[in-house]
């Protein structure tokens, strides 16, 4: 149903899957305190298409598309279903933990050649492209060690030293290789985590455009596209203070975005006074300890805003703004612990 001036609140970014270490957010909807949240007005509009949303649930995390806008005879219902066959179609390929998955049957071949889908050898060689261009600190390999971490275990308790140790020697993404769609991990094993739900949001985008659609956001339980633009406004999608659950740090304004944030306070625990939170250094297997407490990156694709979120943070603010620095058409937001915060030059935001 059309409503002028209604009002609509999407929450922030979630795991591909339970445990992987990398990004955690909680989708929460309505009242709930939000990470990321989008903000967007829907405007009285003279076209015939009637806004057509789904909500449902996948990539362990509440998904929503909202179509506002289209070309032509659209029946958004009909679109809605072929994105929502596509998640699962995807998820079916990248998850870590469903049997017979692309990547299952990677991390279960110990070495040998592996067969995969195209989607999946994509995914795989794009990963590799973001590993080196963080000089690892992005590394899909660190499945090992992100197994070895409970952070919702009651009582909390850290990793066996032993055994984290034994798992940091796996991690190391040059231990995986890609040939057309034949895929070789010599060691460890895989955890898309930190990019298959960016994949996949690009993916829907294109399902959305290729219908006619012409304003959408769709929400991958917090990596946000947004198509288009607001009834002729841009969209207004906002940042949680990591520090207070209870309000926004700041809202990024823009069109045809896609915003992902990886941030301390999305999960962990308190343990002897020490804050465990699940970014993990791939070089470590600990928590990240940089200063930092989120980072957002802001560009058009919702891969490279996935891979960058983590790699960013992972990397520390100095040595992530000289990498964004060599790159087009990429912004970023830091929180430091202390609250206070730093962007790239071209990313138009407002602090709350």
């Amino acid at each position: 149903m059309n409503k002028c001036g209604k009002l609509i609140s999407v929450a922030e970014m979630s795991d591909f899957e339970r445990g992987t270490g990398m990004k955690r957010v909680v989708t929460m909807l309505l009242s709930l305190a939000l990470f990321g949240v989008v903000l967007t007005a829907t405007a009285c509009r003279s076209s015939s298409f009637s806004e057509s949303s789904r909500t449902g649930f996948a990539l362990d995390t509440v998904v929503s598309i909202t179509i506002y806008e289209a070309q032509g005879d659209v029946d958004g219902e009909v679109v809605l279903d072929t994105c929502f066959a596509e998640i699962q179609r995807l998820e079916k390929l990248f998850s870590a933990t469903i049997a017979g998955s692309d990547i299952s049957r990677i991390n279960a071949a110990m070495g040998a050649p592996v067969v995969v889908a195209e989607e999946t050898a994509e995914l795989l060689q794009l990963s590799l492209q973001y590993a080196e261009l963080s000089d690892g600190a992005f590394d899909i390999t660190l499945r090992p060690v992100t197994t070895l971490w409970d952070f919702s275990g009651d009582p909390p308790s850290l990793p066996d030293k032993t055994l984290l140790a034994e798992a940091v020697s796996m991690v190391d993404y040059r231990h995986l290789t890609v040939s057309g769609t034949t895929v070789t991990l010599t060691e460890g094993a895989l955890d898309l985590g930190g990019i298959a739900k960016g994949f996949i949001a690009d993916r829907l985008r294109d399902v959305l455009l290729a219908n006619g659609v012409t304003s959408a956001l769709i929400d991958l339980g917090g990596n946000i596209v947004v198509i288009g633009d607001k009834q002729g406004d841009v969209w207004r999608i906002g940042v949680k203070d990591p520090l207070n659950a209870e309000r926004l740090r700041a809202i990024i304004s823009g069109k045809e975005l896609s915003v992902v944030t990886s941030g301390v306070y999305e999960r962990g625990f308190t343990l002897d006074g020490v804050r465990y939170h699940h970014l993990l250094s791939p070089e470590t297997g600990m928590p990240v300890q940089n200063g930092l407490a989120s980072v957002t990156i802001v560009c058009e694709s919702s891969v490279q805003a996935d891979a960058l979120s983590t790699a960013c943070f992972v990397l520390g603010e100095s040595r992530a703004m000289a990498l964004l620095s060599e790159l087009d058409d990429v912004e970023a937001l830091f929180i430091r612990i202390d609250g206070t915060v730093s962007a790239t030059d071209g990313l138009v935001y407002t602090l709350q």
